[in-house]
């Protein structure tokens, strides 16, 4: 299930150890599981904190909890400590909190949201922008709408042909295109302005 190196053992155990005994050992769930957004949460537990269905690991002086919901999204998951000059930075890889990728069966529209939802909005969110999949056209244009900072953002259409159209058209070779069917006089934040 989850792997945790040795030194992110040695790394808890001692993070407990300065807490004078008062946690009973750690907890990990997942926030917002399955959406483009999760991330992995760890803090101190005690008894008051477990709800008695968490998933119990038994690591080198401590006793790791995971919480029972969020369990699946921490299937081959690993937990690393990495040393360095600074003092360290743990690392926590759960390859399924997101979601699980639709298969190789699931429609084009379903594949097409996932890429969207999982690569690209992220990359967009860094300016505060996101985009979704209106329609797939008879011809295999997709139509989009930006919303956010890309909404009305002068460098949209750098953005659409040169990142989106060449991620989805090399992923998706039924794809022949992208349209962007934002109205961009009416965008409120702009990350850039247009000229």
């Amino acid at each position: 299930m989850i792997e945790i190196t040795q030194s992110a053992q040695a790394y808890f155990h001692k993070l407990l150890q300065s807490q004078d005994g008062s946690a009973l050992g750690i907890l990990l769930h997942a926030l917002k599981a399955g959406t483009p957004s999760a991330d992995a949460r760890l803090s101190f537990c005690d008894a008051d904190d477990l709800n008695g269905d968490e998933w119990q690991l038994e690591c080198e002086g401590f006793m790791l909890y995971v919480d029972a919901a969020s369990a699946p999204f921490f299937e081959d998951a690993q937990i690393d400590f990495e040393s360095n000059a600074t003092g360290g930075q743990l690392n926590i890889r759960a390859p399924r909190i997101k979601g699980v990728p639709p298969g190789e069966d699931a429609g084009l529209i379903e594949r097409l949201r996932h890429v969207i939802d999982t690569e690209i909005n992220p990359q967009l969110a860094a300016h505060k922008g996101s985009v979704a999949l209106e329609a797939v056209t008879a011809e295999g244009v997709l139509v989009l709408r930006f919303g956010g900072g890309c909404h009305g953002c002068g460098m949209v259409d750098v953005t659409l042909r040169q990142g989106i159209e060449k991620t989805l058209v090399a992923r998706f070779p039924e794809i022949t295109g992208v349209r962007d069917a934002t109205d961009h006089d009416t965008g409120q934040q702009p990350y850039y302005k247009a000229p």
